[in-house]
């Protein structure tokens, strides 16, 4: 007789099969859908319900429709499977579950294949407000109804490449000293650039200003916050001030950009590439984020193998 699953739940931070997996080193995961408890469908739900209205006032066009292209449950935890179904025709991308943090490199390159790390698990609920790492929520209603819009994933794709440039600059150097240096650098910078886009960008619409960073959109709170409070700042974005501006995760972003559409996104990542190769991010202003050492070694593993 075949063993039946008993839902344990897939809890941030209280996940056994999680843990486990990690603790054997695996990254790349199955989403055990059985395993999610009824608690755990129940968040999502409140979650969902709750952030649903001020996608409609806060959001932009191209989120709400992926939101709809996706047919994301409102009452449930969706299957990344059949999110997959609907998001790859559109613009090959694909949710693919891991067991937690994914080092820098191999976060990128994962973009750079059309694949988008996505944590399984979610917040308990009594932190159903802030979490300081992803969760399913903030993964699956943050990030991924953006990827059925092309030029967004296209960007997406070119953070990649951009990953893949930073190896390619560093690997001639024969002091390993140095290339820790200038990685350590132009990773601080591509992770603010990050940070102030995919994460915490904003958008000229036509009824004014929008969000379509996914921290902002998964964020109850924050989301109205970005858009009405006089205490943000909200500028055009330059990449000069992005790359070396310190971004801080333990409270509402006193500092937002503003980019005109996907496409001017895309350039600004073209520039931000060139900037790269002409040796512009080499001796960015220290301060957060941090750089954790496996981020620079993942660098660092990619550039000792070309």
């Amino acid at each position: 007789m075949p063993q039946t699953l008993v839902p344990q739940g897939l809890t941030t931070g209280h996940a056994p099969f999680v843990e486990e997996a990690r603790d054997r080193g695996e990254l790349y995961i199955s989403q055990v859908y059985e395993l999610y408890s009824k608690e755990n469908h129940e968040v999502w739900r409140q979650l969902y319900q709750r952030i649903r209205p001020r996608w409609e006032r806060y959001a932009n066009d191209h989120f709400l429709r992926g939101i709809q292209a996706l047919n994301l449950p409102s009452d449930r935890i969706p299957r990344l499977s059949e999110i997959n179904l609907k998001l790859q025709p559109l613009t090959g991308f694909q949710a693919k579950a891991v067991s937690g943090y994914v080092p820098g490199f191999l976060f990128f390159d994962c973009l750079r294949r059309r694949e988008f790390p996505t944590t399984i698990t979610i917040r308990p609920a009594d932190k159903m407000d802030y979490l300081p790492e992803p969760d399913i929520f903030h993964d699956t209603a943050g990030h991924v109804p953006m990827h059925t819009e092309r030029a967004f994933a296209d960007t997406l794709v070119r953070f990649g490449d951009c990953a893949h440039t930073a190896v390619e600059m560093t690997a001639h150097l024969r002091d390993p000293k140095e290339r820790a240096r200038r990685l350590t650098n132009i990773i601080r910078a591509m992770s603010r650039f990050f940070w102030f886009t995919v994460e915490f960008g904003l958008m000229r619409g036509p009824h004014g200003t929008c969000a379509y960073g996914s921290g902002l959109l998964s964020s109850y709170g924050e989301l109205e916050h970005a858009i009405e409070s006089d205490e943000v700042g909200r500028y055009p974005l330059q990449i000069e001030w992005v790359i070396n501006q310190g971004a801080e995760i333990d409270h509402y972003q006193p500092l937002l950009f503003i980019v005109d559409s996907f496409e001017h996104l895309f350039d600004l990542v073209d520039q931000l590439e060139r900037w790269m190769r002409a040796g512009k991010l080499n001796n960015v202003a220290p301060g957060l984020p941090e750089i954790p050492e496996r981020d620079l070694r993942s660098f660092m593993d990619a550039a000792e193998s070309v």
